[in-house]
């Protein structure tokens, strides 16, 4: 089954909104019905084979097994598993297997006979390299089906742990933060703050396999709320606000996800390592050892090098009046030298605490017209609305997500223990 763009998906919630249906999954993807006993039970089938004819025999990838070892248990000659290897070389190498996956047999029924070794490298997707007759390799999509689902929680000690509670995965709450990454903190959410989601939930077999894109966020904190629609249009595609104003920003919040602010720009601060008063010129965002640390804007690289205070960090130039510095390194990414263009949310190295650092951090620095400045406190301004001739198709993607978003209920936050 194709994937559905988000105007058909939007669609069709009017169409079962009309009808009167209300319900947190929409666009069900599997529909129950009566069994007619007197209709003939269509035959079964795993990975395309018909298992009247077929046995299939499931397992797991052990550590050190190899598909050579595998087969040669099933009595393949070797000089058919060697015919096998090099056909697969160019389709799906025997070499990306991993272990932990899923593999199977397929056996022809009353012979034993192995016909195929199925491998799967995602839920999405499988491998089969056909053993008879010709040596055959094919990696066949599963059908996805997408189903709009609305969800929301609220924060009690942090956004991971709260999305976590409501079975979220760690896409859907690096989608959440593409969404909104331009105007919520996140690295400095508190108690109390909360979210909700509009969002497709990928099925196959009728059983969750991911999630696909994220149609609608909300996110409140300290009373103010946020939102933000995603909108595929003719021209414009990404995440608004309500009026049609583009959330992506010149600047991202912070360079590192995920993180927490261990010390704030100052003129005057004692340092923790050279045990004297002088001024922080930076933010410094705590974050785990290897964290990957990102461009907060689009710009050319000026400088990637070592200072014994700065450790290993990177400086940007973004247009004629700002700049941006990452120190305290454990290393560049790859490609990252002088001279280079990264993009808005490209990794250009990873958290570390060379330097004058007493652990892993980065020292986020930001110059205006040559001047470091706290970018906390920028007031920058916001992108200009969409043109007024596409707001009308934009108004119609919002006006079907927004009740969606609005019905979420969420908990009150009490500090009282369950």
């Amino acid at each position: 089954m194709q994937r559905r763009n988000t105007t058909y998906l939007i669609l069709a919630v009017l169409l079962l909104l009309a009808g009167g249906l209300v319900a947190k999954t929409l666009l069900s993807p599997r529909m129950s019905a009566d069994v007619d006993p007197g209709v003939p039970i269509p035959p079964q089938f795993s990975y395309h084979f018909n298992l009247d004819s077929f046995d299939v025999h499931r397992d797991t990838l052990q550590p050190n097994q190899f598909l050579g070892d595998i087969l040669a248990a099933q009595g393949v000659p070797y000089d058919q598993i060697d015919a096998l290897a090099r056909e697969a070389e160019e389709i799906f190498s025997v070499r990306r297997l991993r272990a932990g996956k899923p593999y199977a047999l397929v056996k022809r029924k009353g012979t034993g006979l192995l016909d195929c070794f199925v491998y799967e490298p995602s839920a999405t997707e499988f491998v089969r390299f056909h053993i008879y007759e010709e040596p055959c390799v094919e990696v066949i999509e599963r059908d996805v089906e997408y189903c709009l689902t609305s969800s929301g929680g609220t924060i009690t000690s942090s956004l991971w742990d709260a999305m976590e509670e409501i079975g979220h995965r760690h896409a859907l709450i690096a989608r959440m933060e593409d969404a909104l990454a331009w105007t919520v903190s996140f690295y400095h959410v508190q108690k109390g703050d909360a979210f909700k989601l509009v969002y497709e939930q990928k099925y196959v077999d009728g059983v969750p396999v991911g999630v696909g894109d994220l149609l609608g966020a909300w996110f409140s904190s300290g009373g103010k709320e946020d939102y933000s629609i995603h909108f595929d249009g003719r021209a414009y595609s990404g995440f608004f606000d309500l009026e049609g104003r583009p959330m992506k920003r010149a600047f991202l919040k912070s360079p590192v996800r995920y993180a927490y602010i261990s010390s704030r720009y100052s003129s005057r601060r004692f340092h923790p390592i050279l045990k004297r008063y002088k001024g922080h010129y930076g933010t410094d965002y705590a974050a785990p050892y290897g964290a990957p640390i990102m461009a907060v804007a689009d710009g050319t690289v000026t400088k990637a090098g070592y200072t014994g205070g700065n450790g290993n960090y990177v400086k940007i130039r973004h247009d004629e009046t700002y700049e941006t510095q990452y120190l305290h390194m454990s290393k560049f990414a790859r490609g990252i030298t002088p001279g280079r263009r990264v993009s808005q949310g490209e990794v250009i190295g990873y958290v570390g605490a060379t330097g004058l650092a007493t652990g892993p951090h980065v020292c986020f620095r930001f110059w205006k017209n040559g001047r470091q400045v706290d970018h906390l406190r920028e007031n920058l301004p916001p992108p200009e609305p969409m043109p007024e001739a596409d707001l009308p198709e934009f108004y119609q993607v919002r006006d079907a997500i927004l009740p969606q978003i609005d019905d979420v209920a969420v908990p009150a936050y009490t500090d009282e223990p369950a």
